[in-house]
């Protein structure tokens, strides 16, 4: 599930039962903070909290604020119920520190969700559902959501004063994750990375495989009659994350020669050294660019001496975030 559908959905069930509502948002974030653009977290008048917008005393600080905005007993003027805060988490900073040393800043929006907000809501809520995407817009004016749309960049803020700014968000899934070959090892990663914004899809040429039966995370699961229908199936991308593991040498060679044209974010191999370096003597016998052969992570994951399933799982999905955040 993904991580802020929970946070949505408790703003929106606290508005149709007329309970205020505190949204908390990381509208911006720098160097090492707790806090990411991106992040955050909703607080009503009972008391009910969801998500994060980067823990610890300062956390803790601006949930405070926002309870103490809730004692109100009717919602303010809209240009009162919004505050945009910088945090420096830094003792020696003149002004705005957190009370955190991790160094960094964030700004933090604190905004009491009005009931004009409500459809807005419903709509992030959906779109969260549903695993799709759209545009999240955070202003002066409130909340704005407008499906199917997605902006240039995936965060997006710009602000001239506390009553002029704009921020935008690619909401949903950032990141697709394609796992080709549905075992054991495909069924440890799924686990994993459900927990991070990926949205995860899982291809096999095995009807009724047991283990891709026993995969309740992954938020889909295909199966193709012949691994050569990945060419259409699986797009390039800047945002897209590939791992090959088959059941075999020539199944994962079927796998590779679909997309080995396509441009993706990272595009994995799991194998053993034999086994991947005859692919490779095979691909460049047969002419095949060494620029596309360079695309390949293979041995696939960080060299952690894997063993089990769960274990080449780790070091698989620290390479991706390696590759993920390097960008």
């Amino acid at each position: 599930m993904n991580k802020q559908l929970t946070t949505w959905q408790l703003i929106h069930k606290s508005l149709q039962q007329n309970v205020p509502v505190m949204l908390l948002y990381v509208l911006e974030s720098h160097g090492s903070s707790p806090g990411r653009q991106g992040f955050l977290m909703a607080v009503n008048a009972l008391g009910d909290m969801d998500g994060s917008i980067g823990g610890g005393i300062m956390e803790h600080k601006f949930v405070e604020m926002g309870k103490e905005n809730l004692m109100r007993q009717s919602a303010p003027p809209l240009d009162s119920s919004t505050s945009i805060r910088t945090q420096y988490h830094d003792k020696s900073a003149a002004h705005d520190q957190s009370g955190m040393i991790c160094s960094g800043d964030q700004t933090i929006l604190l905004y009491r969700v009005r009931p004009g907000d409500t459809l807005a809501i419903l709509g992030i809520v959906n779109c969260l559902e549903q695993y799709k995407n759209g545009l999240l817009e955070l202003s002066p004016a409130g909340i704005n959501f407008v499906a199917d749309q997605l902006p240039d960049t995936d965060y997006q803020f710009s602000m001239q004063s506390e009553q002029e700014w704009l921020y935008q968000e690619k909401i949903g899934y950032k990141n697709q994750l394609f796992i080709i070959g549905g075992g054991h090892c495909a069924l440890a990663l799924s686990e994993l990375m459900s927990r991070m914004d990926f949205h995860i899809r899982v291809f096999d040429d095995r009807p009724n495989l047991h283990t891709m039966m026993l995969n309740d995370v992954a938020h889909e699961k295909i199966v193709v009659t012949a691994y050569s229908e990945l060419v259409d199936l699986i797009p390039s991308g800047p945002h897209q994350y590939v791992v090959v593991m088959t059941f075999g040498y020539r199944t994962d060679d079927l796998v590779i020669r679909a997309l080995l044209g396509n441009q993706f974010a990272y595009f994995g191999v799991l194998g053993s050294k034999v086994k991947i370096d005859k692919l490779l003597s095979d691909y460049r016998a047969e002419g095949i660019s060494t620029e596309k052969l360079q695309r390949i992570h293979s041995p696939i994951g960080l060299t952690i001496n894997s063993q089990t399933p769960e274990e080449i799982a780790i070091s698989i999905a620290a390479q991706i975030i390696q590759v993920k955040n390097a960008g």
